[in-house]
């Protein structure tokens, strides 16, 4: 078994993380839709934060160059600050929950009416429906996303270390 994880990493990083991105963006579109969900702001942001990983790296598949390795990097430290933000929110304490005011609204309909850069702004700020929890298995959607988001960031200097 590390004989494979060590194949993966070697000669099919780009492809892994392509894979695994993709993955976790339909996973929470159909855990959604299965559940009858509705996705919080940040939640959409992250989704949108994997959806970079997933470019980095399959332009990094493609081109062959050490700055794919950069994107992927940088891609993952958005993305652990945008899910470390949310683990935040959703441990403070209700007090401290009732002060924010950011996302009020569905990131969509944030982005018609404010624009792409105030709706982001929006969403980092936070608001009390970024403090749900969703549905859980061991952990929720913000923690596992920041996994992900670690491990995308370890890898990727390793291979541009490497490289």
């Amino acid at each position: 078994m590390l004989n494979l994880i060590k194949e993966v990493y070697q000669n099919y990083f780009e492809i892994a993380s392509t894979i695994t991105a993709a993955m976790i963006i339909i996973v929470a579109y159909l855990l959604d839709k299965a559940f009858f969900l509705q996705a919080c702001a940040m939640c959409i942001l992250t989704r949108y934060i994997f959806g970079l990983v997933l470019l980095s790296s399959i332009s990094t598949y493609f081109v062959k160059n050490k700055f794919g390795y950069v994107l992927i990097a940088i891609s993952s430290v958005i993305g652990i600050f945008v899910t470390s933000k949310q683990i935040y929110i959703q441990n403070l304490a209700l007090e401290d929950l009732a002060q924010l005011s950011g996302c009020g609204m569905p990131f969509h309909t944030m982005v018609d009416y404010f624009g792409i850069l105030e709706a982001i702004s929006r969403t980092l700020q936070g608001g009390p429906s970024c403090a749900e929890d969703g549905m859980r298995f061991i952990f929720n959607f913000a923690e596992w996303a920041f996994i992900f988001f670690l491990i995308y960031l370890f890898l990727s200097i390793t291979k541009l270390l490497k490289s």
